[in-house]
């Protein structure tokens, strides 16, 4: 059957989501289509069951923290009842976000799309026909191709598992992984992480990240740095990671952490004369594919800002304003803060350290040891370092970068600070509640 639309979105992720029920809000007839689960990965298993489970993580380090400063006890992670938990928030999803597309007049078709031409793609048996196409595939977990490569697990896997076993391993160095690593460490694994280069999480001030590793390596972390695993195999009592030298692993379970690839293959691109390459589709900056009629937006892009959920939700937001007519500028993005959900936490923000460092007429670069001050102290916090970047012309923060438990709120105020350009004077004139987080925040301008 053939059906014509206004405009038909091809994923249901977040992105897909908002652009959807945007574009039916705003008038146009729609539809999406959606291969797997509704709702993408973010709430199905990705961000948000993973900070569920990040939530143990920093049950235990707080009590940790606290051994002898009040407490007597650090509790232990039950695995099965943390994972029935999880599943309160993971298993509604599906139904709840088909149910609100179609409440939002969003018409739905559960299947994989296909290209036919630049105009038409096909679902099933049906084929559908619109002025303009949004795609938002979204990613997956990538994985090496190695010799026994099928005896990988990988993120989704990890976010599923019935039981933690006693022994796991994670190849690769990225966020992913540095996660994983604090949620099984925390629940009891012994946890290895193998990095084929030395250099993990690359994005991410090296000193940081250094302190980081230490700081997963004193709670039973082992990091392999420099090591190249070529093949896995399955032995009587789990799985044999090996090099082509003489590194040789054992462990119960092996993660593949090694990134994620976009969702671009089934879709018959070249059918409509969409241009992509490994990174995922190549746009414009009104993310307009090389097809007039094609818009692309989220993980699928090839780009260079971060590929995280709220990227995806303000590419969304965009477009629909593009798409309606209320928005003919390029797209243009706010300083965008990244997250390594570990134990403790790292994140950043705007302008990096390294940049700073390497342009020292521009900005000033201060390095903090914040633990000594109160809002750290009183939680008995092992480390709290905050780097931030300003310019030198304005005194203004153009960037930050932090580590410590409490980085996931730190560093959206400073994003806020960044963003709106928040002066010196204007952050001492405001008046927070004490002490917090916040009531910190001028002590950060230099």
């Amino acid at each position: 059957m053939e059906k014509k639309f206004d405009i038909v979105v091809i994923g249901s992720g977040v992105g897909g989501m908002a652009a959807a029920s945007g574009l039916a809000s705003a008038g146009k007839k729609v539809a999406i289509i959606e291969e797997d689960l509704w709702g993408g990965t973010c709430p199905n298993r990705g961000c948000d069951p993973k900070k569920v489970l990040v939530s143990a993580v920093e049950a235990i380090d707080r009590a940790q923290q606290l051994q002898g400063k009040g407490l007597e006890t650090v509790p232990h992670v039950n695995w099965t009842e943390l994972m029935a938990f999880k599943k309160t928030f993971t298993a509604p999803v599906p139904k709840q976000s088909k149910e609100s597309l179609e409440s939002s007049g969003v018409e739905t078709f559960t299947g994989k799309a296909e290209f036919i031409n630049s105009q038409t793609l096909k679902v099933n048996e049906d084929k559908l026909k619109a002025e303009h196409f949004v795609i938002a595939t979204g990613a997956r977990p990538s994985l090496l191709d190695i010799e026994g490569k099928k005896h990988f697990l990988n993120s989704n896997d990890f976010l599923s598992l019935p039981e933690m076993p006693d022994t796991i391993t994670l190849v690769g160095g990225g966020y992913i992984s540095f996660e994983f690593a604090a949620i099984a460490n925390a629940a009891g694994a012994k946890v290895h992480v193998i990095q084929h280069n030395d250099s993990p999480l690359k994005a991410f001030d090296r000193e940081l990240v250094d302190l980081l590793m230490e700081q997963l390596e004193a709670k039973g972390v082992t990091f392999h740095l420099n090591i190249e695993v070529s093949k896995i195999e399955a032995t009587s009592n789990g799985y044999s990671l090996s090099d082509d030298s003489d590194f040789q692993l054992d462990s119960d379970l092996v993660f593949c952490t090694t990134g994620r690839i976009p969702n671009t293959e089934a879709l018959a691109l070249e059918n409509a004369g969409v241009e992509w390459d490994k990174k995922g589709i190549t746009v414009n900056d009104s993310l307009q594919t090389s097809n007039p009629a094609i818009f692309a937006i989220g993980d699928v892009l090839s780009k260079t800002q971060p590929k995280l959920t709220p990227v995806s939700s303000f590419e969304a937001d965009y477009l629909v304003s593009h798409l309606t007519g209320q928005n003919t500028k390029p797209i243009s993005y706010p300083s965008i803060p990244t997250m390594v959900f570990s134990g403790p936490k790292l994140a950043q923000v705007g302008v990096t350290p390294e940049t700073a460092a390497n342009n020292e007429n521009d900005y000033e670069l201060s390095t903090i040891d914040a633990s000594k001050w109160f809002s750290y102290r009183r939680l008995n916090e092992a480390i709290s370092k905050i780097k931030v970047v300003t310019d030198k012309k304005t005194g203004l923060l153009v960037g930050a970068t932090c580590l410590n438990n409490e980085a996931d709120e730190l560093i959206n105020y400073f994003s806020q600070l960044i963003e709106q350009k928040v002066t010196a004077a204007a952050v001492s004139k405001h008046i927070f509640a004490y002490p917090t987080i916040a009531s910190d925040l001028s002590y950060f301008y230099s």
